[in-house]
């Protein structure tokens, strides 16, 4: 692949759930000068705004204000509230939903600000649906057993109280709902083009240097 000079970088990041994407994205981000978007939290942060005002027509109210979304926002403590997760698995799948996420998704990737070299994008089906024309695509992913320890010290640290086999239960659960719900739906697969990267016995900086060696190597030709 050769890049042209001054070509704007975009980078599109898919990963199974507890894999350390959103880590090793915002790492990419600050490394490359690149707009960064966790994908998923576009969608917890929509269940949000129905919790806070309730409205009869959901998605004209959400069309309306996903406009003026800014990427601040889905920073928010309050995303990971258990009501938020509850809405989200309800709302996620409408199809009318996903394509104003879709837009945002795209605007954000495409629409480079000022000062930024390019985006970075990480969640289910961005490699093959958000940025099928990315510079960079990864798929990113470790064994279950890695990923649970990875989850149960984050809800611990946030005090909640699941206990590691519902952890387990809880992601193998989302694995086959993400790789067995139809494209549309955000379908997680690996595509052809994309560089798997097994970060199972990685830190999350090992894991940012073997992507960033990838990347820069390209980037020299």
């Amino acid at each position: 692949m050769k890049l042209k000079k001054n070509k704007p970088i975009r980078i599109a990041i898919d990963a199974t759930a507890g894999s350390g994407s959103t880590s090793l994205a915002l790492k990419l981000s600050k490394h490359y000068r690149l707009r960064y978007c966790d994908t998923g939290k576009i969608y917890r942060w929509c269940a949000l705004q129905i919790i806070k005002k309730k409205p009869k027509n959901k998605i004209k109210f959400l069309k309306k204000r996903i406009k003026s979304l800014n990427l601040k926002e889905l920073k928010s403590k309050k995303l990971i509230d258990d009501k938020v997760a509850q809405v989200t698995s309800q709302i996620s799948s409408d199809t009318r939903l996903r394509k104003l996420v879709f837009n945002y998704q795209r605007k954000i990737a495409y629409n480079i600000p000022k000062g930024y070299a390019g985006s970075v994008l990480n969640g289910r089906d961005i490699t093959h649906n958000i940025i099928p024309d990315a510079t960079f695509k990864f798929y990113v992913t470790a064994s279950i057993f890695r990923r649970s320890q990875r989850r149960y010290k984050e809800l611990k640290k946030l005090g909640k109280k699941d206990t590691f086999k519902e952890i387990v239960k809880s992601l193998r659960k989302r694995d086959k709902s993400d790789k067995n719900r139809g494209k549309k739906q955000g379908k997680l697969v690996k595509t052809k083009d994309s560089w798997l990267i097994n970060n199972t016995h990685l830190s999350i900086t090992g894991c940012f240097l073997k992507v960033k060696k990838i990347i820069d190597r390209k980037l020299k030709n």
